[in-house]
């Protein structure tokens, strides 16, 4: 009896299974043109990370990357004839979504026109500066026992900023260097930190009242480190781009860095410093541009070159007990959004 089950068990499953089979060979109502004896047939939510083999896994990824971009070609080849078919009539481009553009309003947003902003500007510690009472004078020093990339990038950033000079700590406090910067008529501190003989910290106080930012720094780049660098700087005054600081916070960041260069570029010696923010992270670069006609200019990069993110902002000069702080940056409350962005 029990032989008999088993067998009508096993009959009845051959008999589905070669049902379905037929379901599969031949297609219903609607369907395309009849499969062919020993094709394989893969589900409509067929993905490639279904693949369990790895190299067949990655092989069939990068087809299916190239099959994208030859559809996206394609597209764009398209759209391009019927442009050039249309010509004046073709409707605008669509602008593309990004990061930048889709950013969260911000509330400190500064208007050009704003009467407020032109006020607090013309009374802040910077005003000195831009009504050309003061001369910059920059002091630039490091932090204790600095190593040889540290003390190189001094060397050229100095070549960078006119008028400055480097001097090593020799185990004074920060305390103890600001009094005597002001005796010697410095308006401007800027101390390079390093950890394991790359730096990775920059502090910059105006003198002599403040206000002191602390910077993160990375992606440090020398000279020699740079493919297909120009020249040496020469000592001419370069001139400067601040460029996508719209925030309040931004602006006094702006022109904190804006006080370190004279009043008066000197355009013979065609040399350029560029501080240029990006979604919060601050990119300095330092080119020399020649002219080749009207239309065309070429630059080279002179470096050296580095990225900084603002890490504090605070009141006054340097003082790390009892300093009041206007900003800092707090990442699990600030952080919540990409598209949120402070300066």
């Amino acid at each position: 009896m029990a032989e008999t089950l088993g067998k009508g068990r096993t009959s009845r499953k051959a008999q589905h299974n070669a049902e379905e089979a037929e379901e599969v060979a031949s297609p219903g109502e609607g369907q395309g043109a009849p499969v062919e004896q020993g094709q394989v047939l893969f589900p409509p939510s067929f993905s490639v990370s279904e693949i369990k083999n790895k190299q067949r896994r990655h092989f069939m990824f990068l087809r299916w990357k190239q099959q994208q971009r030859k559809e996206k070609l394609a597209i764009k080849k398209k759209r391009k004839k019927e442009r050039e078919a249309l010509g004046d009539k073709a409707p605008p481009k669509p602008v593309p979504k990004t990061i930048e553009n889709q950013r969260v309003y911000d509330e400190t947003t500064v208007d050009p026109n704003d009467e407020e902003v032109a006020l607090d500007e013309a009374t802040d510690e910077f005003a000195p500066y831009f009504n050309r009472q003061t001369i910059p004078k920059i002091l630039i020093t490091t932090s204790d026992r600095p190593r040889g990339k540290t003390v190189r990038f001094c060397e050229q950033l100095s070549k960078c900023i006119p008028n400055s000079h480097v001097y090593y700590r020799r185990g004074l406090a920060l305390k103890r260097i600001i009094p005597q910067c002001m005796s010697r008529d410095f308006t401007d501190l800027i101390v390079i930190n390093e950890d394991r003989k790359i730096p990775n910290g920059l502090v910059l106080s105006h003198l002599p009242d403040g206000p002191t930012a602390h910077f993160r720094m990375s992606s440090v780049r020398l000279r020699k480190e740079i493919k297909r660098k120009g020249k040496a700087p020469t000592e001419h005054q370069p001139e400067v781009i601040l460029n996508n600081f719209t925030t309040r916070l931004g602006h006094s960041i702006g022109r904190m860095f804006a006080s370190l260069f004279p009043h008066d570029p000197q355009f013979v010696g065609r040399q350029v410093a560029t501080f240029h923010n990006q979604r919060d992270y601050i990119f300095f670069r330092f080119h020399r541009y020649i002219f080749k006609n009207e239309k065309k200019v070429a630059i080279q990069e002179l470096g050296p070159r580095f990225t900084l993110k603002l890490r504090s902002l605070q009141k006054g000069t340097f003082d790390s007990k009892f300093g009041e702080y206007e900003w800092i940056h707090k990442r699990r409350e600030m952080d919540t959004s990409r598209r949120k962005f402070h300066l």
